[in-house]
């Protein structure tokens, strides 16, 4: 499904954890055509032997590894000095670019890192061979404009960075993930590591239809493009929900249930009037079906009239005030107003009214 959605790389697991991880990624490697696939590993060699073993099948392959560059990390998991690590780090790269052509490096909590150890590492990695250098903001502590800060610095002070794309891998502990990876891609960043539904660690990662649609509907602005169908984006969103058991929020952007679902009276009055006037992306474009209008206690008579319609009533005027009467009374004391509500109201009202049913 990813392979259909149009994205350009998968990050498919961490063969060197299990062997059903390792199975897993070597399966995706060479059943699943048109995206690179890649894996995760540590800088370390069993790790990169691992990765290249389930990838190598793939027509397109890449190693991915990841090496702290924060002192916090350094100092406080790794037990171990920046020249030590910035050595395994360059050492890594070198093993995996002599068994693959594509190697991804992450220094790992790089929003939180001394950015002139940080230009210092990535200088370090590109040499010894890595073709995409992926900045990390591994605890989701950067604001917007200081990991786009970041990217513009690394593109300014990195002095072989012309030879590797720059990635960026996002985390949403404060709920900014998404607008660090479009700060990102503003400054310069290429390639943005997503997931759907934005699953994840802890809070989660960048979310991939949350960026797509960004992408996608301030492109005139934005002056850059995306391959993804997003015609595609429910249908991905549920499939990934089923299978992981983590719902996805009513109210989450792009995919969630109520995204395109109307309750304020006015919100519905302009809708049913235009929907350009609260819409900015149609439901259609990402598998959403069609706009809905919730009844509740905030509708209007607009919305009201509108669905009575829709189930085929035409009421009188008298008769459709005295049915609004009724509404308003049921939907403060009901939380969901179903169609089976409407039909019991007007059918409350005769035979003392004609009911018009087409």
């Amino acid at each position: 499904q990813l392979a259909l959605l149009g994205v350009d790389v998968i990050e498919a697991g961490f063969p060197l954890s299990s062997p059903g991880d390792f199975e897993a990624v070597q399966r995706i490697a060479r059943q699943v055509q048109g995206p690179m696939i890649t894996a995760l590993a540590r800088a370390a060699r069993p790790d990169i032997d691992a990765v290249w073993q389930a990838v190598r099948e793939a027509p397109r392959s890449q190693i991915h590894m990841v090496l702290s560059v924060s002192d916090i990390h350094i100092e406080r998991k790794l037990r171990s000095n920046r020249r030590d690590v910035l050595q395994r780090g360059t050492e890594a790269v070198a093993y995996a670019r002599s068994l693959c052509n594509e190697v991804e490096y992450s220094p790992e909590d790089a929003g939180r890192a001394d950015p002139e150890y940080l230009f210092e590492t990535l200088e370090a990695v590109i040499d010894a061979g890595a073709t995409v250098v992926n900045i990390p903001d591994t605890t989701g502590y950067t604001l917007p404009n200081e990991f786009g800060a970041l990217i513009a610095a690394i593109r300014a002070n990195v002095r072989n960075i012309d030879r590797a794309m720059i990635s960026v891998h996002c985390h949403n502990d404060l709920g900014l993930s998404t607008a660090n990876s479009i700060a990102a891609v503003l400054n310069g960043a290429r390639r943005v590591e997503c997931t759907i539904n934005g699953i994840g660690e802890r809070a989660g990662n960048a979310s991939l239809e949350e960026v797509v649609m960004i992408l996608r509907t301030r492109e005139r602005s934005l002056r850059l493009r995306t391959g993804i169908d997003t015609t595609r984006l429910a249908e991905v969103s549920a499939l990934v929900s089923r299978h992981t058991g983590v719902p996805v929020q009513p109210n989450k952007a792009v995919v969630g249930a109520n995204a395109f679902a109307h309750a304020s009276g006015i919100h519905q009055d302009g809708v049913l009037k235009d929907k350009l006037t609260y819409e900015i992306m149609r439901p259609e474009d990402v598998g959403m079906g069609e706009s809905r209008i919730v009844l509740s206690p905030r509708s209007g008579r607009h919305a009201f009239q509108f669905r009575l319609a829709e189930l085929g009533y035409h009421l009188p005027e008298a008769a459709f005030s005295r049915a609004w009467e009724q509404f308003l009374l049921l939907a403060d004391r009901k939380k969901d107003i179903l169609d089976k509500d409407l039909e019991d109201i007007v059918r409350s009202l005769q035979p003392a009214v004609a009911v018009g049913v087409v």
